[in-house]
């Protein structure tokens, strides 16, 4: 089965195609061109001048449509169909702090999903390495910091499929913890942390490459003690997280990281269970949560808990914060996927999987495809 996507603009790899067509054949990317001269093909798509893009990838999310993705198979399936009609065709499952033993069942369940769904791309563990003072949306009860006998129970239960975890560096035993996952091949974020810019710098250089949602959980910038978010910016290795959606961080200063380093800005959602559902009564990670108008808070204490972003939304908002499209889009396609070690996803390149959404001039979402097939 081929399709042709044609009159469209195809934005990938850092720029803008006009008047652009896209052939899918087999599951992959089998010819791009432009103009009017166009290959035969068994279905095609009118693009009607809307952007083509390749398909996002949330590398940080919980949930959505209600369910959370601690709750199992069916609640992830649940979740993604939601993410997926919103353009996100693959994405890491973000879980929440529990205790090890449950946490490593739920990556065992994680990985077992990822080896029959390759949309599913792994797990990312955060917590529960975390600082306690930066808690955010997470059981200060169950909260420790790294050892190696849980580290390696982790990992073992994994499968090789955790593609981040999130810890504190300022943590004891975080420096052979962030260089075991670093060996088993897992990406190590820093965040949910007290590391002033020093104890950054040096988690960056004994192997973390992210940093989780920035500016959330953790100091922020004063022009005497800059923080991580400045260690971060200065590091050209380091990937920075950004929940667009106007409560964690600021559009304006979501526009300014873009202008300072936006090939190394990954949007992600943070969606916890009410992405795409009503307002009202939640839970995360064990914790009450209340939804008001969109905005997810804890019941005790008020902290942000979670987002109810889609990838899609993001995409709206930094565009008309300012950002250039272009990179905007790279920042939900090709900058997550390279963050996690895939830089074969997030790109609509001859030869790459043709995981693609079509979006219309207002940059909504009118059609997705998966391997070439449309959902």
């Amino acid at each position: 089965m081929s399709t042709l996507v044609h009159s469209v603009r195809l934005v990938d790899g850092g720029s803008v195609t006009d008047d652009a067509w896209v052939l899918f054949a087999d599951g992959r990317v089998a010819a791009i061109g432009s103009g009017p001269s166009r290959p035969d093909a068994d279905e095609v798509v009118d693009g009607g001048d809307g952007c083509l893009t390749p398909g996002f990838l949330d590398i940080h999310g919980h949930g959505g449509a209600g369910r959370s993705y601690d709750d199992g198979p069916e609640a992830i399936r649940e979740a993604r169909a939601l993410h997926f009609a919103h353009g996100t065709t693959r994405a890491v499952i973000s879980l929440v702090t529990a205790g090890i033993d449950d946490l490593a069942a739920r990556v065992a369940m994680v990985a077992e999903l990822a080896e029959a769904d390759a949309t599913i791309l792994g797990s990312h563990l955060e917590g529960p390495f975390l600082d306690p003072a930066h808690r955010g949306a997470h059981d200060p009860g169950l909260l420790r910091a790294p050892d190696a006998a849980s580290v390696d129970l982790l990992l073992e239960a994994g499968r090789g499929t955790i593609r981040q975890v999130t810890l504190a560096p300022e943590l004891p035993g975080a420096d052979d913890a962030i260089a075991r996952f670093a060996r088993a091949g897992v990406v190590v974020a820093v965040g949910h942390t007290d590391a002033d810019a020093a104890t950054a710098r040096r988690a960056f250089d004994a192997g973390a490459t992210v940093l989780t949602h920035a500016f959330n959980a953790m100091r922020g910038i004063h022009h005497r003690a800059p923080g991580p978010v400045v260690a971060a910016l200065r590091d050209p290795r380091v990937t920075l997280e950004v929940v667009a959606d106007g409560v964690h961080v600021d559009l304006d200063l979501v526009a300014t990281l873009f202008t300072a380093a936006g090939q190394r800005i990954a949007l992600v959602t943070d969606a916890m269970a009410a992405a795409g559902a009503n307002d009202g009564a939640y839970e995360l990670g064990g914790l009450a949560v209340t939804v008001t108008g969109g905005v997810a808070r804890l019941d005790d204490g008020g902290a942000i808990a979670g987002s109810t972003l889609t990838q899609d939304e993001a995409l709206r908002r930094v565009v008309a914060a300012g950002a250039d499209l272009a990179t905007a889009v790279g920042a939900v396609t090709s900058t997550p996927a390279r963050a996690i070690g895939r830089p074969d996803l997030g790109t609509l390149a001859e030869g790459a999987i043709a995981d693609a959404v079509l979006l219309d001039a207002d940059l909504r979402v009118q059609r997705v495809w998966v391997a070439g097939r449309q959902i």
